[in-house]
C-alpha cells in the first residue's frame, strides 16, 4: 500500500537516516547506529528514534541517563549512556515521536534524526536509508517467515540508498565481494558497503573484581559466556581466540534477567572447577543486567567486551563522504515544517 501510495508517508524538512533490516535480529544496528552518532555528534544536534522493542512502557519516553532499560530498551539505554548529549526518543510511533520534537515538546531541536530499526516503519520518509544485511545470512538464501527469516520480500532490497553487508571477514577476498554484489542485483543508485565488528577490551560490570589480576589476558580463564542476543556465535569465535574452556549460557535474544536467572548463573559459575574463571557477556547483556538490584550486590566477576564496526579498506571514506554532505545540504534551519 506504501508502494501504492495508498497509505502515504510524512516528508519532513530535517535530514532523517534510517537504518534497518530485513532479517530477523542480529545484523548490527545498535553498533552502526553509533557509528553514525559518531561521526556527526561532534557537529551536529542528533535524536535517535528507536521502538524501545521490550520495554514495559507505553506511548512516547525520552530516555534520560537514569532511565532503566524497563523503561526504554536495552539499545536505547546503551545508546544513551555512551552519547549523554545524544536525545534518545522511544516510540512505536516514529512520526508522531518527530511530530512532537517539531512542537518543541522532546528532543533537543535536532541537526538530524536517525532511525534505529526503521525499515519497514514507512510512515517516516529518510534522505537515507541504510539496510544491513548479515554476511552469514545473506537474504538472497534466504525466506520470508516462518519458513525463513526474512521479515519482508528480499526484493525490498531496492527501497536502500546504501546497502552495508555486515559481520563480513577483514580478509573479504574481491571476486567474493563481486558474487555478493552480483547476487544481490542492485540498482546503480545503490551503494555497497561491507563492514566487520571490531571488539574492544573486556570491560568489568562493576569495578574491577577483587582478586582478578588487571591484566589476565596471559593466562587461560575459564569463561562462562553469557549472551541473550539473536546469534552469539561471531561472539563465541572472537572469545575462542583468546581463551580455550568455553561453557555457554544461552537465553533469547533481549532476554529480561531476573533474579531467578542470577541464582542459576550463580550456581553454573560456582560448579566450574577452575582457578581462573570470569564470566564475559555482551554490551546489550551488561545494559540489561546492571538494572538488577542483585547483580549491584553481587561478587560475580561479570565483564562485558564492547564492540563498534569499521568498514573494509577505504568503504568508510565513502559513508562517511555521503552522510555528512546530506545532513549539510539538508539542515534544517530552525523549525520542522511538515508536508504530506
Amino acid at each position: 500500500m506504501f508502494d501504492h501510495g495508498i497509505i502515504k508517508s510524512t516528508d519532513y524538512n530535517i535530514p532523517i537516516i534510517g537504518v534497518g533490516n530485513i532479517t530477523v535480529g542480529g545484523t548490527g544496528k545498535t553498533p552502526h547506529v553509533e557509528y553514525l552518532i559518531k561521526l556527526l555528534h561532534k557537529t551536529h544536534k542528533i535524536s535517535v528514534l528507536s521502538r524501545g522493542y521490550k520495554r514495559q512502557t507505553r506511548g512516547i519516553v525520552e530516555a534520560t541517563i537514569d532511565s532503566t532499560s524497563m523503561e526504554v530498551g536495552d539499545e536505547p539505554k546503551q545508546i544513551k549512556q555512551k552519547f549523554p548529549d545524544v536525545s534518545v526518543i522511544v516510540s512505536a510511533s516514529r512520526r508522531k515521536a518527530i511530530n512532537k520534537i517539531a512542537l518543541g515538546q522532546i528532543g533537543n531541536n535536532p541537526d538530524v534524526i536517525i532511525l534505529d530499526d526503521s525499515y519497514q516503519h514507512r510512515y517516516v520518509k529518510t534522505g537515507i536509508t541504510i539496510l544491513l544485511i548479515d554476511y552469514n545470512r545473506p537474504i538472497y538464501e534466504d525466506y520470508i517467515l516462518p519458513y525463513g527469516r526474512l521479515r519482508e520480500s528480499a526484493t525490498e532490497i531496492n527501497r536502500a540508498n546504501i546497502v552495508v553487508v555486515t559481520k563480513s571477514p577483514l580478509d573479504l577476498k574481491p571476486i567474493e565481494r563481486r558474487i555478493i554484489y552480483k547476487n544481490l542485483n542492485l540498482y546503480p543508485y545503490q551503494t555497497l558497503l561491507f563492514s566487520s565488528l571490531k571488539y574492544g577490551e573486556l570491560t568489568p560490570l562493576w569495578g574491577h573484581p577483587d582478586g582478578i589480576p588487571v591484566d589476565f589476558s596471559t593466562e587461560d580463564y575459564t569463561v562462562l559466556l553469557l549472551t541473550g542476543i539473536a546469534n552469539p556465535a561471531h561472539l563465541r569465535k572472537h572469545v575462542e581466540n583468546n581463551y580455550s574452556n568455553i561453557i555457554d549460557l544461552r537465553y533469547p535474544d533481549h532476554y529480561r534477567y531476573g533474579n531467578k536467572d542470577i541464582s542459576k548463573i550463580e550456581s553454573v559459575f560456582e560448579k566450574i572447577e577452575a582457578t581462573n574463571k570470569i564470566i564475559i557477556t555482551t554490551e546489550k547483556d551488561a545494559v540489561r543486567l546492571k538494572d538488577l538490584q542483585c547483580m549491584k550486590d553481587s561478587t560475580l566477576p561479570v565483564f562485558y567486551i564492547p564492540i563498534e564496526i569499521v568498514f573494509l579498506d577505504s568503504m568508510s571514506e565513502e559513508i562517511d563522504r555521503k552522510i555528512i554532505s546530506y545532513v549539510r545540504t539538508n539542515r534544517a534551519q530552525n523549525t520542522l515544517n511538515q508536508t504530506i
